[in-house]
């Protein structure tokens, strides 16, 4: 089996079967590692068909999955690139009574996530937002919904949409050590429950995000995403149907190519990063660069995102050492080349040869 050398976490995208949902899933895990699942909340967003809202966040059911110690072990979320496949079956919307919350501002639904109780059914949860707000919960036959006291909606809940419950991100924390083997522990028991791998699927990857924070690595890290974007698609198989990826802006790409290295590498970072911010860097690219660019970064970690769909812990930890090779390589100084001719013919020789090491 491949090893890894670099603290990574995994976010695996799977698909329960109809019928079935994550929390199932949450709770096998649990069983096999004395532990418990805790329900909690997992805020997403998507476009709004509602004229002049732009985007709807929402609270969707997610569960957390800690060992017998209350260290974590997993967290099971939705996703909503994963489609297709709750096509083919639709299901019914609210199932067991799930619910997401609705809100069009990002501040706000952190005030709701903060004050919501996560088990709380959906004619009571946005009780302790109505108590802010100093008015009542309007209930409905399968809503409820809070507006303040000049009529504004803050936010409302609504039965999970059919087949929600379906879509099940597996989220690891960090690991040091023996990530095949964690990762058996979690995909192990999907496969025996009937879980698979959607159409959509991709599985993304966290490594640390400090080392790639001064201007040769960053650079490297743009030059391998930007210039070698086919060669990594054909290489590691990349899912075309995946969703949220993308190539990052040219603008980035020439940007890296200044020179920004200087006797000072905390202020040639600094300049760097704050040019690098003003080019519209976003996540939903092949590598997300935001919380390299970020002053306050929530996860302070490389995103890779084109790892294609699996649910064997073996093959996913093969393709990430080709993904860990090829970070390790940005470090080195040495400006990474571009493609030759023949890279796509061979991809995976042509990657080969870029992380071999020349004394």
């Amino acid at each position: 089996m491949h090893e890894l050398s670099l603290r990574t976490g995994f976010e695996i995208e799977l698909l329960a079967p109809a019928g079935s949902d994550r929390m199932v899933l949450a709770e096998e895990i649990a069983g096999r590692c004395d532990g418990r699942v805790r329900r909690s909340f997992h805020t997403d967003s998507e476009p709004a068909a509602v004229p002049g809202v732009g985007v709807f966040r929402h609270l969707s059911p997610a569960f957390d999955v800690v060992d017998a110690h209350g260290h974590p072990v997993a967290r099971l979320v939705d996703d909503i690139t994963i489609e297709a496949d709750l096509a083919a079956v639709p299901g019914r919307p609210g199932h067991r009574g799930w619910y997401r919350i609705l809100c069009d501002d990002a501040r706000m639904l952190r005030l709701i996530e903060r004050h919501a109780d996560p088990d709380a059914p959906l004619a009571t949860v946005l009780q302790p937002v109505a108590d802010l707000f100093g008015v009542r919960v309007d209930v409905f036959a399968a809503a409820a919904r809070v507006n303040d006291a000049s009529g504004a909606t803050v936010a409302a809940a609504m039965p999970l949409p059919a087949g929600r419950e379906r879509p099940c991100e597996v989220i690891t924390p960090p690991l040091i050590a023996g990530h095949g083997l964690a990762l058996e522990r979690l995909l192990a028991p999907a496969r025996e429950l009937g879980f698979t791998v959607p159409q959509e699927a991709a599985v993304h990857l966290h490594v640390d995000g400090a080392p790639f924070r001064q201007p040769d690595a960053f650079a490297n890290l743009v030059r391998l995403f930007g210039s070698w974007r086919e060669v990594l698609w054909s290489a590691l198989d990349t899912n075309p149907a995946c969703r949220r990826l993308a190539p990052l802006p040219e603008a980035l790409v020439d940007l890296v190519e200044l020179p920004w290295q200087d006797a000072d590498d905390r202020s040639g970072w600094a300049r760097l990063q704050e040019a690098a911010r003003a080019v519209g860097v976003t996540k939903y690219a092949d590598v997300n660069l935001t919380q390299l660019l970020s002053k306050r970064p929530v996860r302070d970690t490389v995103e890779v995102r084109i790892l294609p769909g699996a649910i064997d812990g073996t093959v996913i930890v093969r393709r990430a050492a080709v993904v860990e090779a090829l970070l390790t390589r940005c470090l080195d100084p040495r400006p990474l080349p571009r493609p030759g001719a023949g890279a796509v013919r061979d991809p995976r020789a042509a990657l080969d040869d870029l992380v071999a090491v020349r004394r």
